[in-house]
């Protein structure tokens, strides 16, 4: 029988005009924006300050642990083993309307096991709730996703500053907060999280809206940009906004759109794209050092089907 079950059924919709790109308490303590911790864990031959975290994006469908093949249930097992020290949720958290009845109900039975270690960002899936744009999500996540009163905020962990985005509003008020947000971090190295890629080989391509966080980023010398949305994996070699190569300068993006939502195909493979895999449902397990990053692409079964190289930060 090949009748798909309500809770996979595909919803598109594209962000509304003027929607945009910009898409965490860190594991082994609660810390404010302002304030630095370096807990976590250190792998193996990795400076002291190195820690791991976990992303992933497009998660918890209308599913439960008693429905067969409800891939959310199998990737927050997958994160726990993992152990990370936080997890960046990449939007789309929650399907298909985000009320908060669906994220007491799927989301927090199973990755909300995660939820004071959880730094995340809303998708447009967020913004449907009928209840208003995001109201399901910020009555879930709270502080931890409203830590200043607005859906975008940034952190410090070791040598690291991330910025967590609203990317279904980049408005002239959130370009500036990043700008002068990066302006005063005195980290060297710097990531964003935030939910519509710039790039993508994906069913959804492309999402111009991003292009001016990229600027801003690429401009303040970020090293990463981390989204979900299209319900695949893709890592780029580093780039320019302009996806011109540039191996000195460049920003890594990373789309990780495989937290538990039906899967996309790979339609129209864009340049500077180095790995797509479509079909797989996992993590992303990164590995940030002191000046240092890399990240494998863990499947549900704990198997890596794709592992980056090491990144210096700029």
């Amino acid at each position: 029988m090949s009748s798909t079950p309500t809770w996979r059924k595909r919803r598109y919709a594209l962000p509304a005009a003027g929607a945009g790109a910009a898409a965490l308490v860190a594991g082994l303590l609660v810390w404010s924006p302002a304030d630095s911790a370096d807990a976590g864990q250190s792998p193996a031959g990795k400076d002291a300050a190195a820690f791991t975290a976990v992303a992933a994006g497009d998660i918890a469908e209308q599913c439960t642990e008693s429905d067969s093949g409800c891939e959310h249930v199998r990737t927050a097992e997958l994160t726990e083993k993992l152990d990370p020290a936080f997890v960046l949720t990449m939007g789309d958290n929650q399907y298909d309307d985000a009320r908060t009845e669906d994220f007491e109900k799927y989301y927090a039975k199973t990755w909300g096991r995660f939820k004071e270690k959880t730094r995340p960002t809303a998708g447009n899936h967020e913004t449907y709730d009928p209840e208003g744009p995001l109201t399901g999500y910020k009555n879930y996540f709270g502080d931890i996703a409203y830590p200043k009163g607005k859906p975008y905020y940034s952190f410090d962990q070791g040598n690291w500053h991330f910025v967590a985005l609203d990317s279904n509003d980049v408005s002239d008020e959130q370009l500036s907060w990043l700008k002068d947000d990066l302006a005063a971090t005195d980290k060297k190295c710097v990531a964003a999280v935030y939910h519509h890629p710039l790039f993508s080989s994906g069913e959804h391509g492309n999402e111009p809206v991003s292009k001016p966080v990229w600027d801003i980023l690429y401009e303040n010398g970020a090293e990463l940009v981390l989204n979900g949305h299209d319900h695949h994996y893709e890592r780029f070699a580093p780039q320019t906004p302009d996806a011109e190569a540039d191996k000195d300068k460049g920003i890594v993006e990373v789309v990780g759109g495989v937290g538990g939502a039906n899967p996309y195909d790979i339609q129209d493979e864009q340049p500077n794209s180095e790995k797509r895999i479509s079909g797989s449902f996992g993590v992303l397990k990164f590995d940030f050092g002191d000046s240092s990053f890399s990240w494998d692409f863990v499947n549900a079964d704990g198997g890596t089907e794709d592992s980056s190289p090491e990144y210096q930060c700029h």
